[in-house]
């Protein structure tokens, strides 16, 4: 690995830079890592900078208390501050596109099959490109990658609302659905080749000793949209129509564009003298070697692939389990933003103990809340599930990309976070799956069935995986 060269700009300092005192106590977590040149880890030194050094300082953490909660502490730093907001604005026309695309589709066809075709298109570029993302995000300033991905999300957007408006996308030109699978596609590769970038830029902007509030904020700031958004959208496409939303969702792209131009060149690792392909084999070799990556990599991939798929079938149980329309979905959405909600904050105020342990129990809770969902035919008994499923979502969610962050040698992060990326791609497959199972046996078995297996595969993993319960 004499090829890569570590760069630092004239921009933001790096977390090393910031927290000089933070590097020795990297040491000793993790006795197993193996050497990498060039400054990464020897053998037990452990790099888990990543988004583990949060609320608490680490394995000497203070008991916690009221006094010692520092939940919002990232927002201090005024370039995080930059950051959240274009996350914030991104992620809030992610949470209306989810809503509008699978419904309008929906409508358009009348078939849960179709929407598993569309949630196909969406991510199968992911598993083509997001390995490439990583590559770019460790090899070039990620502000760029952002920026030139929310300019193009926005583009791809703006394109829908016109062919909505000008009737070219319309129930009354039944083949036109085929649109939104096309946009599909351009939406997933879009996100394979930015998404890697935007969550490794994380560590290039708060020190280590801020990484695990901040990508609990970040997840605060997710669910605090998918909260909103959804039954904003829902309300947008009742009151005027999927046009109009559209156009909304566009502004939101353009919004975020303009925070992230904002942002300074902050560090970055460049791989040079060898080609992409390269790298992105070197990033797997990485994986293979390094157990603890690996194995968190590998549960995660199954809890995304058995709980995901609820999401995209969701128009089936609104439309013809509960019978609550656009609206009662955007507010299905809404309430499981929720529990979302609380589990980040409770997260980003928690030190640094037991997170493996506490990834299984928020994915058990995600399953059971799933079961109860999906055999649910009552609107209440749904209300209520729906709280646990968002906060089982969130702990899964943060947990999972905080233990890989806060394992991770620093020049693999972008390449390692590609590989968590493309996890969300795979689960495409357990949505088309689940959506033909859906026309066949019905939604409640189709999505329940997943749910069923996710509880088995947590017990089983807190029973037999010593190393996972153990993970800080």
């Amino acid at each position: 690995m004499d090829s890569k060269t570590t760069e630092k700009t004239d921009g933001l300092q790096t977390p090393q830079e910031l927290t000089a005192g933070d590097g020795a106590r990297r040491q000793g977590r993790d006795g197993g890592r193996t050497a990498v040149s060039n400054g990464a880890a020897a053998p037990g030194m452990g790099m888990e900078g990543g988004m583990g050094m949060g609320m608490g300082g680490g394995g000497g953490a203070a008991p916690v208390s009221l006094k010692n909660l520092r939940t919002f502490t990232s927002f201090k730093n005024p370039v995080y501050r930059i950051y959240f907001a274009s996350l914030f604005f991104q992620m809030g026309a992610m949470n209306m596109q989810m809503l509008t695309r699978s419904l309008l589709i929906y409508r358009l066809t009348g078939s849960a099959t179709i929407l598993g075709v569309m949630a196909l298109a969406n991510s199968v570029p992911m598993l083509f490109f997001s390995f490439y993302g990583g590559v770019l995000a460790d090899r070039l300033q990620k502000k760029w990658v952002i920026l030139v991905g929310d300019l193009c999300y926005a583009a791809i957007s703006l394109a829908v609302a016109v062919l909505l408006v000008t009737g070219v996308l319309s129930q009354d030109r039944p083949g036109s659905w085929w649109i939104l699978i096309v946009y599909s596609l351009a939406s997933g590769t879009i996100m394979g080749l930015m998404m890697p970038a935007r969550q490794a830029v994380i560590a290039e902007i708060v020190s280590e000793s801020q990484l695990m509030n901040a990508v609990s904020l970040n997840t605060f700031g997710m669910n605090f949209n998918r909260m909103i958004m959804p039954a904003i959208g829902g309300f947008m496409v009742e009151a005027f129509d999927f046009g109009a939303t559209y156009f909304f969702m566009t502004a939101l792209y353009v919004l975020a564009a303009v925070f992230v131009a904002f942002l300074p060149i902050t560090g970055t690792v460049t791989l040079r003298g060898r080609g992409a392909w390269a790298d992105i084999k070197d990033g797997v070799k990485y994986v293979r070697h390094e157990p603890t990556i690996l194995l968190i990599l590998a549960v995660t991939l199954f809890t995304v692939l058995l709980s995901m798929p609820y999401m995209m079938l969701l128009p089936v149980f609104t439309e013809d389990i509960l019978k609550v329309g656009a609206g009662g979905m955007g507010v299905l959405l809404s309430v499981s933003g929720i529990g979302a909600i609380v589990g980040s904050l409770v997260l980003a105020s928690l030190p640094n103990k037991r997170r493996g342990a506490m990834m299984m129990w928020g994915s058990l809770l995600l399953g059971l809340a799933l079961v109860g969902f999906s055999f649910s035919s009552s609107w209440s008994v749904s209300l209520v599930m729906i709280v646990f499923v968002g906060l089982g979502q969130t702990a899964r969610m943060t947990l999972g990309n905080t233990l890989l962050q806060y394992y991770v040698t620093d020049e693999y992060r972008g390449r390692v976070m590609s590989i968590y990326l493309m996890e969300f791609g795979l689960t495409s497959f357990g949505v088309f799956f689940t959506g033909v199972m859906a026309d066949v046996v019905g939604g409640q078995w189709g999505g329940g069935g997943l749910a069923l297996m996710l509880v088995i595969m947590c017990i089983g993993v807190l029973a037999f995986s010593p190393r996972m319960r153990r993970l800080d």
